[in-house]
């Protein structure tokens, strides 16, 4: 009878061990499968920067553009805007914004290059639950982390002389 009374009593230290070591193993589970999120959600929305200032430079070149004007930041700030809404359907707070930053002047064409830096502000959303705590931006029960992607990409002038 005393052998079977230190079984239950061992029974009962694994069950304890158990309670304490599991939610931390799954915080930890938890928190890795987030990291992947993450990193997905990461490279999705540098992607899709990149084609949006692949679109806006074509666009916002003089060819691209209104006629007359050597760049137009404002025609392609509409056509990423249509874009993004294409990629995005169903995701109100992703938004893109573009601008024309002069960069070197060109020695072989005397003229100065442009390159259109194009900000995506994209919020990425947590879905596994207790990463929050740790990787959410304010206010935390929205459980979102806000993503902002730059690229630069050089406007194509045609060459004059």
């Amino acid at each position: 009878m005393l052998r079977s009374a230190r079984a239950l009593a061992r029974r009962g230290q694994v069950t304890i061990e158990l309670l304490l070591v599991l939610p931390v193993f799954m915080l930890l589970l938890f928190f890795i499968m987030e990291m992947g999120n993450m990193g997905f959600q990461t490279i999705l929305a540098h992607h899709c920067a990149y084609e949006l200032a692949r679109i806006g430079s074509l666009v916002a070149g003089p060819h691209g553009g209104a006629a007359g004007k050597a760049s137009d930041v404002g025609t392609a700030n509409m056509k990423m805007k249509d874009v993004l809404q294409k990629m995005f359907p169903s995701s109100p707070g992703v938004r893109v914004e573009g601008r024309i930053v002069t960069t070197i002047m060109d020695k072989q064409s005397g003229q100065m290059g442009e390159d259109l830096l194009v900000t995506l502000y994209y919020p990425a959303k947590l879905i596994f639950p207790g990463s929050s705590f740790a990787l959410a931006d304010a206010p935390k029960g929205q459980r979102i982390k806000r993503m902002i992607v730059k690229v630069r990409m050089p406007v194509e002038r045609p060459y004059f002389r």
